[in-house]
């Protein structure tokens, strides 16, 4: 496997917002953003904070990485694969591969799992990561809503 990592750029904001949709769809998230959106999103990301790699094998994209580097650690706010060609070490490969480059430095990597994404959260596990908080909430009526009794 010739597994490449690159920089993203402004250019790639369309096709990271489409590899985002597949991520919102497959992971269950609520998020309900059109392609447009999430590209707008991206970009604000990009010229702020945020981070990308795009991973490629033989030219084609395979997923991507989306962080932000902060002092005490980095935090990995998306992450993906293509489907297709999960299971097979591209997820294993493009983190080691983050871990000797971008990351080279960072004392420690956090990331969020969706508690339904079982797939997800097995796949951390196995490659090193551990439970270090469980984040919580409540859905309540919003403040327009009136109480029918």
């Amino acid at each position: 496997m010739n597994l490449q990592g690159r920089a993203a750029t402004d250019v790639d904001t369309a096709e990271l917002a489409a590899l985002n949709q597949q991520l919102i769809r497959d992971e269950g998230h609520r998020n309900s953003m059109s392609a447009d959106e999430l590209e707008d999103r991206i970009r604000g990301w990009l010229d702020g904070e945020y981070d990308a790699t795009i991973f490629t094998i033989n030219g084609s994209t395979v997923g991507y990485a989306l962080y932000k580097r902060q002092s005490d650690w980095t935090y990995l706010r998306q992450f993906f694969v293509l489907p297709e060609l999960r299971r097979t070490g591209i997820g294993r490969a493009a983190i080691q591969w983050l871990l000797k480059n971008p990351w080279r430095d960072a004392p420690r990597i956090r990331l969020d799992v969706l508690v339904g994404n079982a797939n997800g959260i097995a796949f951390w596990r196995t490659i090193g990561f551990q439970d270090y908080c469980v984040t919580m909430e409540m859905e309540v009526a919003s403040p327009d809503r009136q109480d029918e009794t």
